[in-house]
């Protein structure tokens, strides 16, 4: 059995596949599309997605899904809009009928125990999503997404500062792995970590979920900022005050304050508000500029959305958020968004 499958072959999915692989071990990436399946197997590279970085010998790619599924511990990586419909395939029908995981870990029971106490069938069924943002139609989580589909599995969700380029070449990244079950979690942190890949662990999924999701937003607004003329002060003050909106937000939906402080919180907003490496961040540059939003996955348009009608509906001020939603629309200009977010009443910090 192959010990880790991850599903989705965009840029980061096959990039997590190379930087897993490395060591040789056993990791098995699926495609949907079997002539993409065929070049890369015998190219031994993803031309399309990650040109230029060479498959390990220990990579095999596979457009079996069912085959894929064989594997104890599943990393989903596939954009969080297209999550749901994902894991509502047929080849996911064995999984939903399979018994529920022991509950016992997830309230606290033997936290210290790891990877090397179960081996085999008596391991769990592990999901890691690797998507950040909120699904539009039914306002979840990647992990509440996963327990709606699949409730017998644990499920977990890797984020945190990452460029796939980076993770792919072997350059040093840190990202936090969040798992509710406290024993799954170590096994996972154990399985997926590598020497240039750290992972830390944490129990507050919800917080690493919206950290990941909503910094996106934030990184939209950025490079507005930016593409519109208003100069860094402006993108400094938007990171700043997009960061209060992360935290309030969050914390509403039961977060730890202290996740929203580590990777997948600050740090992953740091680096996705910053670089042109983002497709958000380039992607607020170009509605900045008047181009409108460019073609292609970006997640922050879908999460704006769907987290400022939660925010309305909870009563939850998201200003800079649902200034970002209106914008995407096309209802705003950039112009018109700064001057309705400058003429807000003055408050205390």
């Amino acid at each position: 059995m192959t010990a880790i499958c991850v599903l989705g072959a965009g840029a980061f999915g096959t990039a997590l596949a190379i930087a897993l692989s490395s060591g040789g071990g056993a990791v098995r990436l699926w495609a949907r599309d079997p002539e993409a399946v065929r070049l890369m197997d015998e190219t031994r590279v993803n031309a399309a997605r990650l040109a230029g970085v060479i498959f390990p010998q220990s990579l095999e790619v596979t457009a079996d899904l069912g085959a894929a599924l064989s594997s104890r511990t599943v990393l989903l990586a596939v954009p969080m809009q297209s999550l749901a419909g994902l894991l509502a395939l047929p080849a996911f029908d064995a999984v939903r009928r399979a018994p529920a995981t022991r509950e016992g870990a997830r309230d606290g029971e033997d936290e210290r125990a790891g990877e090397g106490e179960r081996a085999g069938e008596d391991e769990p069924r592990c999901f890691v999503a690797c998507a950040k943002g909120v699904d539009l139609e039914s306002g979840l989580g990647p992990t509440g997404v996963i327990a709606a589909a699949c409730p017998g599995v644990v499920g977990a969700i890797l984020t945190g500062p990452s460029f796939a380029a980076d993770i792919a070449r072997g350059l040093p990244t840190a990202l936090t792995l969040a798992c509710a079950d406290p024993r799954a979690g170590a096994a996972l942190q154990a399985r997926l970590s590598t020497p240039q890949l750290r992972l830390y662990l944490s129990r507050d999924t919800v917080g690493a979920e919206l950290g990941g999701a909503l910094k996106n937003v934030v990184a939209l607004a950025a490079g507005v900022a930016i593409g519109a003329g208003f100069g860094e002060s402006a993108r400094a003050a938007v990171i700043t005050r997009g960061f209060a909106e992360i935290r309030r937000f969050a914390e509403a939906a039961g977060a730890d304050p202290d996740t929203l402080n580590g990777l997948s919180g600050l740090g992953d907003l740091t680096l996705t508000a910053t670089s042109e490496s983002s497709r958000n961040y380039r992607a607020g540059l170009a509605l900045g500029r008047g181009e409108g939003v460019p073609q292609g996955t970006t997640e922050g348009v879908a999460t704006a959305a769907a987290v400022a009608r939660l925010a309305a509906a909870r009563g939850i001020a998201m200003p800079l958020t649902a200034m970002v939603a209106a914008l995407t629309r096309g209802e705003v200009s950039a112009g018109e968004a700064a001057a309705a977010l400058l003429a807000r009443p003055l408050k205390a910090e």
